[in-house]
């Protein structure tokens, strides 16, 4: 899986921007066990906000035990990740980051997800909350054949 994450890594960065780094790295490599560790025992995903294809009742997926179900529904069936951040805005514990993940689905199918993804970490530095704002209409409008 490729690793494209757009931000000066070399300097030194809060908190939240870290382990949001990290988790789209592991994302990217399919590193299940390493993403896992990056969230708090009593963590929250919420991707997206609200009632989806992942989370028909809109209440997030809770606990690494949510969280690993999560990844298994939702990431594992990716092909390949590439996360692409045009802004970053961290204040306090939380980051906001804006860009786009583009995923590779099988069947060759290409799909780019414009949107604002907010972490939270607690002191210890890991992830409390994961909330992306993203439309799954507008994500679906992009989903194109690239290849077969």
């Amino acid at each position: 899986m490729g690793v494209q994450v757009c931000w000066d890594v070399e300097a030194e960065q809060p908190p939240a921007r870290v382990a949001s780094w990290r988790s789209m790295n592991a994302t990217c490599r399919g590193a299940k066990d390493e993403w896992l560790a990056l969230f708090a025992p009593d963590a929250v995903i919420e991707d997206p906000v609200g009632k989806s294809m992942f989370d028909e009742e809109g209440r997030g997926h809770h606990g690494h035990e949510g969280i690993a179900a999560f990844w298994d529904l939702a990431i594992a069936k990716v092909e390949r990740f590439e996360f692409v951040i045009k802004d970053s805005f961290a204040a306090g514990d939380e980051v906001a980051n804006v860009g786009t993940i583009t995923t590779y689905l099988p069947g060759g199918y290409r799909v780019d997800t414009e949107g604002v993804f907010v972490y939270r970490v607690g002191d210890d530095g890991l992830v409390r909350s994961m909330r992306a704002f993203w439309e799954t209409e507008r994500a679906m409008a992009t989903a194109r054949q690239v290849g077969g």
